[in-house]
């Protein structure tokens, strides 16, 4: 069972119909206790970054989903979801993330293209991420954000995508995975991340 975690800003109904589409078991929840027994979590997000922490914190969320990462339980972020796993958001600067992952969010400054960040774009993988399995290299995958993502450790990019400068579109640090771009809107090979990460939640942490 996959837990979708509801917090109030979540594309939910989205994640939700690509895993019916898939078979894989799963439910959205907001209680604790479903995130302590579910085999793996996935938090996605839509809207502001300061928002969405006080969501959780008014929910709380924040230490069960910290709890069930230091507990080695896959978890998969994503685009909001994914800024949400840093420390700290250019977008809100007094608001703390999560702190899954050691970082800062910054905002796309471009004099060329528009922000957002909008459309297909494709990634280029630079690890052996689990849930990338049989996902070509080059493959295009459905983006809307205005905000990216500046891992202290550059080893967790598991793909980089370009737009007016190189991103990480994928981060991968153990049991914990996020994705820039919306996986359950980009078609096959997005749907093939999710169904990696749900049916093989033990192999997310790789070797």
């Amino acid at each position: 069972m996959i837990a979708i975690i509801d917090y109030g800003m979540g594309n939910l109904l989205s994640v939700s119909k690509a895993l019916d589409h898939l078979g894989i078991a799963h439910q959205v929840t907001d209680d604790p206790y479903d995130l302590e027994t579910a085999a793996g979590l996935i938090l996605p997000g839509v809207g502001a970054f300061g928002d969405a922490m006080r969501e959780l914190e008014a929910k709380g969320l924040v230490e069960p989903i910290r709890e069930q990462a230091r507990a080695g339980k896959p978890l998969l972020g994503i685009c909001l979801g994914m800024q949400l796993f840093m420390d700290t958001s250019d977008e809100s600067p007094n608001v703390r993330g999560l702190g899954l992952i050691a970082g800062n969010c910054r905002r796309f400054e471009s004099d060329e293209l528009k922000v957002p960040h909008m459309g297909w774009n494709t990634i280029s993988k630079q690890a052996n991420v689990p849930a990338l399995k049989n996902i070509p290299n080059g493959d295009y995958f459905y983006f809307v954000h205005s905000y990216y993502v500046c891992p202290d450790d550059q080893a967790c990019m598991g793909a980089l995508t370009e737009y007016a400068l190189p991103f990480a579109s994928i981060l991968w640090s153990g049991n914990i995975m996020a994705t820039q771009f919306h996986p359950e809107k980009s078609q096959s090979s997005g749907l093939k991340i999710l169904e990696n990460f749900a049916h093989s939640p033990d192999d997310q942490a790789g070797s």
